[in-house]
């Protein structure tokens, strides 16, 4: 399972909001190679439905899409919007993560 906090979703939300394009589409979660620490994270607006393989989660009306591989890496995460002093942006609390950068994009597991 990949958790979403209420301030992601209003965040995701307020981007849908502001594109006409993004309106109807789901939030796909993806893992990807590279980065500093070897995996990054990415995010992305889906039109296409979800494949059989995919895990699908929703939270206050936005579907969350994961392919079968990334869940793998992400199984159990956060995530979570922080627009504080250090930083505005999507943040992943991923306890599958071994060790991460500083810029908080990339890890290993």
């Amino acid at each position: 399972m990949i958790k979403v906090t209420e301030k992601a979703v209003s965040e995701i939300k307020r981007i849908q909001g502001s594109d006409p394009s993004s309106a109807t589409s789901s939030l796909r979660v993806m893992v990807t190679g590279g980065g500093c620490s070897g995996m990054s994270y990415k995010l992305g607006f889906d039109k296409e439905p979800p494949a059989d393989s995919d895990k699908v989660f929703e939270y206050g009306g936005v579907k969350v899409i994961v392919d079968a591989k990334s869940f793998l890496f992400l199984s159990g995460t956060e995530l979570d919007f922080s627009d504080g002093l250090n930083g505005t942006g999507f943040v992943f609390n991923n306890p599958n993560a071994k060790r991460t950068c500083g810029c908080g994009s990339s890890f290993s597991a």
